[in-house]
């Protein structure tokens, strides 16, 4: 018994070291850019992405709780409005700030996590007119801590969030569209 013990507890230094090492050569900074061509005019969509209460319509992080608590404060469609969220475990809890609303254009946000992890990030959405409609980049930039950084060796965070970009994008585009 002792020998398993003493062999599952080198196991596990060698997992933290590895984990430790790693994390001085792995990135801290992650960043996901997605994309969409809308059919509709920049006016349109513009209508769609420039307002909390108006995002909420084509939100998916909120799909896994069909329960969330939601919360605006502030004029909506301003720098400086809030969305306030708080669900269960899969959602989690947080707040997301317009920072930079460039009327037909661009929208900046700042997002602080609560729930399940403390953490930030800076999103955006870029509206550009193209033949016959709008193209939407939707971005998302955060920095991990070390040792957390470790994690993006393990988690294909690229999957994770891209689905959930490419549905809430699909979800904008058919509201736009309508």
């Amino acid at each position: 018994m002792k020998k398993v013990l003493k062999v599952i507890g080198i196991i596990v230094l060698a997992l933290i070291i590895f984990v430790l090492i790693a994390g001085l050569f792995v990135s801290k900074d992650y960043h996901l850019e997605k994309n969409i061509t809308i059919n509709a005019p920049r006016e349109k969509v513009w209508g769609l992405v420039n307002s909390f209460e108006q995002m909420d319509k084509w939100n998916p992080w909120k799909d896994p709780d069909p329960n969330i608590q939601i919360s605006y404060e502030g004029q909506q469609g301003t720098v400086g409005s809030v969305y306030k969220w708080e669900g269960n475990n899969d959602v989690g809890a947080g707040n997301q700030t317009f920072t930079k609303l460039e009327p037909m254009s661009r929208t900046e946000s700042h997002i602080n996590f609560i729930k399940p992890f403390k953490g930030e990030a800076d999103v955006f959405l870029q509206l550009d007119e193209v033949s016959g409609g709008t193209k939407v980049n939707w971005g998302f930039d955060t920095r991990y801590s070390y040792p957390m950084n470790t994690m993006l060796l393990f988690i294909d965070m690229d999957k994770m969030m891209g689905e959930k970009y490419d549905t809430g994008l699909a979800r904008l585009k058919k509201l736009a569209e309508q």
